[in-house]
C-alpha cells in the first residue's frame, strides 16, 4: 500500500472507474490523474503512485530466505498489483500464490484498468491466484510456504476491516508460523514502524525480527516487518 496524493497540484478531482459491493462492502476503483486508486468502505488503500515498498517486501523476503531452490511466496492481498509484477519477473521464485478476497480487485487486473500493471504476472505459469480470505486462509490451509509476504493493511494497527486484527496477534502469527515451512520468512507491510509488533513477533516464536524502512515524500516512513520461522 502507498499512500495518497490526492493533494497533488495539476492532478483535478478523482475519477471513479468502477464501484463494486462486495462480501466485505464497497471497494472502488478511480483515476485520479494518472494514477489508479483502490477505495475501501471509504478508507484509502493504495494507488499506483510508487511501487518501492511493495518491492521491497518481495525483495527483503526472498534475501532473508536461505539457498534453498524455486521457493514458494504467498502474496497476501493483490492491490495494484506491485508486488505481484515486481515477483514474477524473479526467476528466483519457483511458485507464486496470491490470496485477495475482493473478486472486483482480481477482474479489474483480469481486464480492467489494472490489467497494464499485471497481465505479464498473471499469465505466468507460476503465479495461482486465490479468491478468498486471507486470515481464513492462512488458518484453514495445509499448504506450506517458503515466504509470506502480507500487505491486506494499512499496519498492524491500523486494518481495513476489525477481522484483519487477528492475524497480527499471537493467535494469527502461530498460524503464520504453521503455513511457513522451517527458515521461512514472514513479511509484513506497514505505513508506520511498530515497536508492539516486533516484540508479538519475538513472543510468537519468531526469530530474526527486524524492520527494513522505505523514505517516502511526507510524513513517517512505510515499513517492512521482517521475521524467520525458527528451522
Amino acid at each position: 500500500m502507498t499512500t495518497a496524493y490526492d493533494s497533488a497540484p495539476g492532478y483535478g478531482s478523482p475519477v471513479v472507474l468502477d464501484r463494486s459491493e462486495g462480501p466485505y462492502g464497497e471497494v472502488v476503483l478511480r483515476r485520479h490523474g494518472e494514477l489508479l486508486q483502490i477505495i475501501a468502505n471509504g478508507c484509502f488503500l493504495m494507488d499506483t503512485s510508487d511501487g518501492r515498498s511493495e518491492r521491497l517486501l518481495i525483495d527483503a523476503a526472498r534475501d532473508a530466505l536461505d539457498s534453498r531452490p524455486a521457493p514458494h511466496v504467498l502474496i497476501g492481498g493483490l492491490g495494484v498489483g506491485f508486488s505481484l509484477a515486481h515477483a514474477a519477473v524473479d526467476p528466483r521464485w519457483g511458485r507464486i500464490t496470491v490470496v485477495e478476497r475482493e473478486p472486483a480487485i482480481v477482474e479489474w487486473h483480469r481486464s480492467g484498468p489494472l490489467s497494464a500493471l499485471s497481465a505479464s504476472a498473471l499469465a505466468d505459469p507460476r503465479t495461482a491466484i486465490v479468491e478468498t480470505d486471507l486470515v481464513a486462509f492462512v488458518n484453514e490451509t495445509c499448504a506450506t510456504f517458503d515466504a509470506l509476504c502480507l500487505d491486506i493493511d494499512n499496519g498492524p494497527g491500523w486494518t481495513v476491516t476489525e477481522g484483519n486484527d487477528s492475524l497480527y496477534s499471537p493467535a494469527g502469527l502461530a498460524s503464520c508460523a504453521r503455513v511457513l515451512r522451517p527458515g521461512g520468512v514472514l513479511a509484513v507491510w506497514s505505513a508506520q514502524p511498530s515497536p508492539e509488533f516486533e516484540r508479538t513477533l519475538w513472543n510468537a516464536g519468531f526469530q530474526q525480527v527486524r524492520t527494513e524502512e522505505i523514505p517516502v515524500a511526507r510524513g513517517v516512513p512505510d515499513v517492512v516487518h521482517l521475521a524467520v520461522r525458527p528451522g
